[in-house]
């Protein structure tokens, strides 16, 4: 297609007009406004609400495991206070994280914005190249990839994963409960087991046993996600582009400052609150609904 003297690809490979230093969240232009901050992300997919069905009664299995079977029966009040009170917080901040995680925008591209009167409005210099995604029609940014998904192109995708989470809460409410199990295990074996649980030996035994294989599997996941995510970070180079081996055509950064822009500013505790920029009452005052299919936002 021409247009005004640019011309438009249909690719998938590409090396597209916005430069790898434009932040998306700060504006990236023209070609791609940046993602509306304010507005609830929910990918309509079976799979993904399955699997995220799932971690939220895998986790709320372990607090009730933790807090009947091992703290609450325990004879030492101080003991099941402090443990329970940690043990619940962390418990909120892992399912917190892992709500914001699926309801937050991941970058998506604008869905249809590469119309002649869209890129007429964009007054191009002639002879620029942008690029097209076939698949959703929109412009595409630098390092840009189209999820089958979402059914959009989102900017630095890495991966889809349906077991969307917060490896770091995840990984240290595993370790909590394997160490409050075999101080559970070491105190009932010591002890009487009817004296250290209010449940019937067998019954607490297999519980126990449960959580602690499940408190296992999901530290080894969470611990090898969060160790590759941070690779990636430090390379600045996504899952996607190391198995495509792309060569970079945008300057990379360097370990602190990719650390810096993922977890948006300086060093602070923010960066482990799931709550950090979340304005509650605009969204809930906010009164446009789009609905695009296979997700919706509001």
């Amino acid at each position: 297609m021409q247009s005004s003297g640019h011309r438009q690809r249909d690719t998938e490979q590409h090396q597209p007009l916005l430069s790898a230093d434009d932040d998306p969240e700060a504006g990236a232009g023209p070609l791609c406004p940046p993602a509306d901050q304010d507005s609830l992300w929910f990918i309509q997919d079976g799979c993904g609400i399955v699997c995220g069905v799932m971690t939220w009664l895998l986790v709320l299995y372990a607090d009730f495991v933790v807090n009947l079977v091992m703290l609450l029966p325990n004879k030492s009040l101080w003991y099941s206070v402090i443990n329970g009170a940690l043990f619940n917080f962390l418990v909120v901040m892992a399912l917190a994280s892992h709500l914001r995680a699926m309801l937050s925008d991941p970058g998506a591209v604008p869905k249809g914005n590469a119309t002649k009167e869209y890129m007429d409005s964009l007054q191009l210099k002639p002879g620029e190249v942008i690029y097209k995604c076939p698949k959703c029609c929109s412009i595409k940014p630098q390092r840009a990839h189209h999820c089958s998904i979402c059914k959009r192109c989102i900017r630095k995708m890495d991966h889809h994963c349906p077991w969307v989470n917060n490896c770091m809460y995840i990984a240290l409410i595993s370790v909590y409960a394997l160490c409050l199990s075999f101080l559970q295990f070491y105190s009932c074996v010591n002890d009487q087991w009817n004296e250290c649980t209010d449940f019937s030996p067998p019954v607490a035994v297999m519980l126990m046993i449960f959580l602690c294989l499940e408190a296992f599997l999901f530290l080894t996941f969470t611990v090898v996600m969060f160790g590759t995510q941070i690779q990636s970070i430090c390379n600045d180079e996504t899952e996607i582009e190391r198995l495509k081996n792309e060569k970079p055509t945008w300057e990379r950064r360097v370990r602190w400052e990719g650390m810096k822009a993922v977890f948006g500013g300086p060093p602070s505790i923010l960066w482990f609150n799931p709550f950090t920029g979340l304005r509650l009452r605009r969204l809930l005052m906010t009164r446009t609904t789009r609905h695009s299919g296979v997700e919706f936002s509001v």
